[in-house]
């Protein structure tokens, strides 16, 4: 777009300074002031195009080191160059008109020749007024609004000119100075009105209804339960928003990238120009205290993994348990370290839980790949498998080798009237005991009901 707008400019700027050539030939030969003052401000306008010119293109360049949100702010600077160069001479309007509503009339009057210039010049603004007007419906921009502004500028200025060399020569001295007294007031208004809001491009000024927008779209996003921080600013086309939104304590590192990037895509759907930042940070108020307490535990450095985490209430106090896997090659002082540290987070992060049991346990990295193993294996877990009588029926026994680690694969069932209490129980006895007797084993045992 800023390609764009620099070529928009260009054309402007030609049309413009051919108007004070013309003008001004025009003007020194039929004698005319009024068609040599207009040319003067021709010229004026001529210098003004070019700094929006050159501001536009200033704001093309992409970012650097030092402006690491871009240079799109040099072109509400320029606009804003611009809306004070025409209160400048806006005022200037003002200053003659009165200035000469008090003077004697001029005793050489401009012709014919004089008129032809200025119909030049009004074709020329006509032109300037329709690419400019058609350019900021297309791709906006302050500075194409700043030369909007000058070409309509233009175009009553030399309007004024040419009623003002009719009116003379019919006699009516006055005619054009009113004229021109009115037009500078309503030029002063409308650059008071664009200085005003460039000014306010340049102090980082949003709108409200923006940010509400992009809230609204960031709290319909699935996953999402607070957007409170949102920080925005417009430089050039761009509108540029950090957005802080709030999960679920519990969610995923995963889960909140991908809610993240569903948040960005979603503003970037119904604000097309806006680059978006989001942020996301926990929030645990409405998430169970079990998870929390998995949260916690997880976090802390050696522990590598979390499971059967509980919490019950006894007497009004809250008490938690929580098995631990810790590196199964560290001694016992480490892992209670670890534990430790664990308790005093839990502590810490949720007080009303009084006591936290932590049951450690060995973890063992269990391969993908496994070698099978003999028949032999499979005998010896038979063999501890029929001294219990619980045990009804036995099913598969699956033993696969990898390296110094045997993992063993069990199927058996049990009285489908046992509680499941009892089964653990039992389990966790065999698993023992097969581990007695086969070392550097990973057993799992599947009971299914009989």
């Amino acid at each position: 777009m800023f390609v764009q707008r620099t070529r928009v400019l260009q054309i402007s700027l030609l049309a413009i300074f051919s108007a004070f050539v013309v003008e001004l030939v025009f003007g020194l030969v039929s004698n005319s002031l009024a068609l040599i003052t207009d040319s003067i401000h021709a010229l004026l306008d001529s210098v003004v195009t070019l700094v929006l010119l050159l501001a536009a293109r200033w704001a093309i360049k992409p970012p650097d080191a030092e402006h690491t949100y871009g240079h799109g702010k040099i072109e509400s600077l320029g606009g804003l160059i611009g809306g004070i160069a025409i209160f400048l001479i806006a005022c200037f309007f003002i200053y003659e008109s009165i200035n000469r509503l008090q003077s004697p009339p001029p005793s050489v009057l401009p012709g014919l020749f004089a008129i032809i210039g200025g119909l030049y010049t009004i074709g020329i603004d006509f032109f300037r007024i329709i690419l400019l007007r058609r350019s900021i419906k297309k791709i906006g921009g302050a500075t194409l609004k700043a030369d909007f502004y000058h070409a309509f500028m233009d175009l009553g200025s030399t309007l004024v000119a040419i009623v003002g060399i009719i009116l003379v020569s019919y006699g009516l001295y006055f005619g054009d100075f009113v004229a021109a007294l009115i037009l500078g007031i309503l030029l002063a208004a409308l650059s008071v009105k664009l200085v005003y809001k460039t000014a306010l491009d340049l102090t980082d000024v949003i709108s409200p209804d923006l940010v509400k927008k992009v809230r609204e779209i960031s709290m319909s996003t699935e996953g999402v339960i607070g957007a409170d921080s949102i920080l925005m600013r417009k430089s050039g086309d761009t509108i540029f928003a950090d957005v802080t939104i709030s999960l679920r304590g519990d969610t995923s590192f995963d889960k909140a990238h991908e809610i993240s990037d569903s948040v960005e895509s979603n503003i970037k759907n119904k604000i097309p120009n806006a680059s978006t930042t989001i942020h996301f940070e926990p929030d645990w108020e409405d998430v169970p205290i079990d998870a929390k307490i998995l949260e916690i535990a997880t976090s802390v450095e050696g522990v590598k993994g979390v499971h059967n985490v509980s919490t019950h209430k006894t007497k009004g106090k809250t008490y938690s348990n929580l098995h631990v896997m810790v590196d199964r090659e560290i001694n016992l002082f480490s892992a209670h370290k670890i534990s430790e540290i664990i308790e005093d987070k839990i502590q810490q992060q949720i007080p009303d839980i009084t006591h936290a049991t932590i049951h450690l346990e060995p973890f063992v990295t269990v391969p993908e790949n496994f070698n099978k193993e003999d028949v032999e294996t499979e005998e010896k877990i038979k063999t501890i498998l029929e001294k219990y009588p619980d045990i009804k029926k036995i099913g598969r026994i699956l033993s696969l080798k990898f390296e110094n680690i045997l993992k063993i694969d069990i199927d058996c069932s049990f009285d489908k009237e046992l509680s499941i209490e009892k089964v653990h129980d039992l389990t966790s006895e065999i698993e023992h005991m097969i581990r007695m007797e086969i070392k550097n084993s990973v057993i799992t045992i599947h009971p299914e009901p009989d």
